[in-house]
């Protein structure tokens, strides 16, 4: 197993790290997100520069309320930072959340042949495209299911299926396993490392669970609490099939959770003090 730590957490401020020679599929340079206009509240996200290598996966982690789903919004283009820039010239991008976010009144199919048509495919197209992109997260079969007779695993793959429908070369997934037992969540977990190798894309992982940040990631970036920064990044690399309860999965997971409760704490101490947020 190959770590590389970088980071400065005291300065709030993360060093140049070497990325694969890819080109970029992601560029955030400088950027900051208010949601108030006068200034008065902390900015959710503070001068925040961010480079995600085409085929790279990501993993971020940080405390409730640093801004990782903000960043991930900014990124996908549901709003403009307050200052700096935000590109993806790495392609169009794709939005998972927590919930599936199916619509109920549709089957399994009819929720990828939806995005399919909204991409623009034609009719005649469209039910064997979504025949094969459920395939390709292993439901096949499943294309007239109702949403109800799905499992909350099962929910997630059609939610997979119908971000690869838009043809999205960026995947950007804001705890997407959270909900699911364990089980299944290390079942997903094997899925999505298939698919992303299989597909060649770029994706960017938001979890709360520091073992799913090392176990899906070639890198992990660490947030500080707002406003939101990088603080510390580990370029992760395993060698042979990661799993969960590995050893070596576990000691860096050890290692970046020491970080984030440090970054909590200091953090905590501020605001007692009057400081800044």
């Amino acid at each position: 197993m190959t770590v590389a730590t970088v980071g400065d957490e005291e300065q709030g401020a993360v060093a140049d790290v070497p990325t694969p020679s890819a080109p970029d599929a992601i560029e955030l340079d400088r950027v900051t997100k208010r949601f108030d206009r006068d200034g008065a509240r902390p900015a959710v996200l503070q001068d925040v520069s961010l480079t995600v290598a085409q085929g790279e996966f990501v993993s971020l982690l940080g405390a409730s309320g640093c801004g990782k789903s903000t960043l991930l919004s900014l990124v996908a283009g549901l709003d403009s930072p307050t200052s700096g820039s935000v590109s993806t010239p790495g392609g169009t991008t794709a939005l998972m959340f927590q919930e599936s976010a199916l619509f109920p009144w549709l089957t399994a199919g009819q929720n990828v042949e939806l995005a399919l048509e909204l991409r623009g495919v034609p009719r005649r197209d469209r039910h064997g495209e979504a025949e094969r992109l459920l395939e390709s997260v292993h439901l096949g079969g499943q294309h007239k299911a109702r949403v109800h007779e799905l499992s909350g695993g099962m929910r997630q793959r059609v939610a997979l299926a119908r971000a690869l429908a838009q043809d999205a070369r960026v995947l950007l997934m804001d705890e997407p396993f959270a909900a699911l037992d364990a089980i299944t969540r290390d079942v997903l977990h094997d899925e999505l490392t298939r698919v992303w190798q299989e597909n060649g894309l770029t994706i960017v992982f938001v979890t709360h669970n520091v073992r799913e940040a090392v176990r899906l990631g070639q890198r992990v970036e660490l947030m500080s609490s707002r406003p939101g920064r990088f603080v510390r990044r580990w370029l992760v690399d395993i060698e042979g099939p990661r799993r969960i309860e590995s050893p070596e999965v576990a000691d860096l997971s050890r290692e970046i959770t020491d970080d984030l409760r440090r970054e909590i704490r200091r953090h905590a101490a501020v605001r007692a003090t009057g400081g800044p947020s």
